[in-house]
């Protein structure tokens, strides 16, 4: 394993039960790099974003991970939206002091320190005016920054966001994916995100993870985006 890897896939089998998505995945993440995870809807994505985060398990292979000061790396993980049910009134702040709950113990009250940082980190995504406002009554925009700021308390070694744009206006996805190349470039945060809008991956990523009939190819952006490598990859002919 290398120095800078963060983590390591060595022919991955990932999917559900018995059934095998995608199979022999190669590929690694470099720590500090900025990722983008592109592919058609029901192409395996989301399926190997969920057993990276360990949400569902490995069908084959080896997953391994580079320790951070010592421990495995944390993520801050954030979903493509959160359906919480609009009868439960829970703010803002609540949902994004979900992200402290990994460090307190079961029946545990949530201390001072914790909640404070939930602001600030709540702050830095550019919510804290929305911090009493019920969840449920956000913008699309705001929504995502609250779950961004939810993922930012957990205090992760890495960010893994699922669509963090999708559905969202122009003026508002602008301005989230300024704030994850903000979070990348000031802090080398490393950061996985699946996004479907190749201008966008090839304007804020620096490498590509593209998933295509069951295959992966991987590489820099600008080896992997250029209009030829696209069109080969998708069985197009240029004119």
């Amino acid at each position: 394993m290398n120095n800078d890897d963060l983590l390591i896939l060595e022919n991955l089998a990932v999917g559900y039960g018995s059934k095998v998505i995608l199979d022999r995945v190669n590929i690694s993440i470099a720590r500090g790099s900025f990722v983008g995870l592109i592919g058609a809807n029901g192409s395996g994505k989301t399926t190997l974003l969920k057993t990276v985060l360990g949400i569902i398990p490995p069908l084959g292979g080896n997953m391994r991970f580079r320790d951070c000061n010592g421990h495995a790396p944390v993520p801050g993980y954030v979903p493509q939206r959160e359906s919480l049910d609009p009868m439960y009134l829970l703010s803002s702040f609540e949902v994004a002091l979900m992200g402290t709950c990994g460090r307190v113990e079961p029946g545990r009250r949530i201390g001072r320190a914790e909640r404070e940082w939930t602001h600030q980190c709540l702050a830095a995504a550019g919510v804290a005016n929305a911090a009493r406002k019920r969840y449920s009554e956000l913008s699309g925009g705001q929504k995502q920054r609250v779950l961004i700021a939810r993922a930012l308390a957990t205090k992760p070694d890495w960010l893994v966001l699922d669509e963090p744009v999708a559905g969202i206006d122009a003026a508002a996805s602008q301005a989230i994916m300024e704030f994850l190349r903000e979070i990348h470039l000031q802090q080398g945060m490393t950061i996985l995100m699946v996004n479907h809008d190749l201008p966008v991956v090839r304007r804020y990523a620096q490498s590509v993870i593209w998933v295509h009939s069951g295959h992966i190819e991987s590489g820099p952006v600008s080896q992997l985006l250029t209009r030829e490598k696209i069109a080969a990859i998708l069985g197009l002919e240029i004119a």
